[in-house]
């Protein structure tokens, strides 16, 4: 056993086994002795004979790793615990996440079908638009920073991330970020913006697809020659996804897809194209075929009333997505139907009830990705689930009949459901 293997830093984090290295550093399984639970512990090393300013940008950029997703609370980025100074240098402890990159996935499995393209590129579209929001730009997303755990999609390594709150720590005439998938304006010296990572997003989606960025080439200056002189080489596996990614690969920043414009296409590229009319919804749809109803049963001379009655009675079968909702007051009055025999049932207790809801394997089917409306519901039949509720104040969830108790707000929970 090495040295680092028996160390134990803050006296809780113990280092289990070597994971990976990287030009920074190692990641290491870890195990929190304090909580008892499993956590990766990312060592970074400071390069030899670094001069004594350098090492001091050095500890700030890890500071600044391990901030920008600690601010950041949402599905797709990775949580981090804690940051330990040991040994003379830093250690990052962050969520245990053991599942293969998206670079390894496409090392090992080729290009992805756009099917499972989409749904990564609507997840890390998320995960920007949050890293944006909070003034945060992450600068090097990129396939190997993107784990995927089944159906879960999660942006890691903001080791380069930019605060605007924050002072730059990149040197002049140092390149930071990677050739491959870094936006033409950022190779050019201009400042990175939101805009950038979508740039990257777009080179890592179409690398999903291809099997290889557009502009990848042996070396680093072919590499950015090519990014400032050459065109985009059409993506030959995108499908319906071609828009979304030709969008985000406009060279000039203005006049490329902004993060709105980008899930909706990516949205029209899933559900196909949208009329300029927006579909009724349910309960409008009810309204038409109750006024549909009454209008014919008043021309035969039948009581329209008493059919409307008998309809409204009718209840519709289960659907994994079917909407029980109550009225505003009574949301948390009464248990939903379907308790009892559902794998899981989920009730808004408030406007902020988010979820995501799929059934596990190779082929991932996602059920729900929404955030539900006060006494809306959702009732699922299938015998093995994966679902995570955002906030756990804003939700009642019932698991195989037994309903879970309503936690902290902002608590973020993950079930792994089988039936029976």
């Amino acid at each position: 056993m090495s040295q680092s293997e028996r160390l134990v830093l803050a006296t809780r984090y113990r280092l289990v086994s070597e994971i990976g290295q990287g030009a920074n550093g190692t990641v290491w399984r870890g195990h929190d002795e304090l909580l008892d639970r499993a956590v990766a512990i990312k060592e970074l090393r400071l390069p030899e004979n670094l001069a004594e300013d350098d090492r001091v940008v050095f500890y700030r950029r890890t500071l600044r790793e391990a901030r920008a997703p600690a601010q950041l609370r949402t599905h797709s980025i990775v949580e981090v615990y804690d940051v330990v100074i040991e040994q003379g240098r830093p250690w990052i402890v962050m969520e245990m996440i053991e599942a293969p990159s998206l670079e390894q996935l496409i090392e090992r499995s080729g290009p992805l079908p756009p099917e499972r393209v989409a749904h990564i590129g609507r997840a890390l579209l998320d995960a920007l638009n949050t890293a944006h929001k909070a003034g945060i730009v992450h600068r090097d997303l990129k396939p190997s920073n993107v784990l995927l755990d089944g159906d879960r999609v999660v942006l890691t390594d903001f080791g380069l991330a930019f605060s605007s709150g924050s002072a730059s720590l990149t040197k002049t005439g140092h390149f930071m970020g990677s050739p491959a998938y870094v936006a033409p304006e950022v190779a050019a010296g201009e400042k990175a913006t939101p805009r950038s990572d979508l740039w990257s997003l777009g080179a890592t989606l179409y690398a999903a697809l291809e099997g290889r960025p557009p502009f990848e080439r042996e070396n680093v200056m072919a590499t950015l020659s090519a990014l400032a002189n050459e065109s985009i080489p059409p993506p030959q596996n995108a499908g319906a996804l071609a828009p979304v990614i030709t969008g985000l690969l406009e060279k000039n920043p203005t006049r490329r897809l902004s993060h709105a414009r980008a899930v909706d296409r990516l949205e029209r590229a899933l559900t196909g194209p949208r009329s300029g009319r927006r579909p009724p919804t349910p309960r409008y749809r009810l309204m038409i075929v109750i006024g549909l109803v009454a209008a014919t049963a008043a021309s035969c001379g039948i009581g329209a009333t008493a059919l409307i009655v008998g309809m409204m009675r009718e209840k519709p079968g289960p659907s994994p997505t079917a909407t029980a909702s109550s009225p505003p007051g009574s949301a948390q009055a009464a248990t939903p139907p379907g308790v009892a025999t559902s794998t899981l049932v989920v009730r808004a207790r408030t406007d902020t009830c988010k979820i995501f809801v799929s059934v596990p394997g190779d082929a991932m089917t996602v059920l729900s990705d929404e955030t539900l409306h006060m006494g809306d519901a959702r009732q699922y039949d299938q015998p093995r689930l994966n679902a995570v509720i955002y906030d756990t104040s804003a939700c009642d969830v019932w698991v195989n009949g037994q309903q879970k108790p309503p936690g902290r707000p902002g608590e973020r929970q993950t079930y792994t459901l089988n039936k029976g």
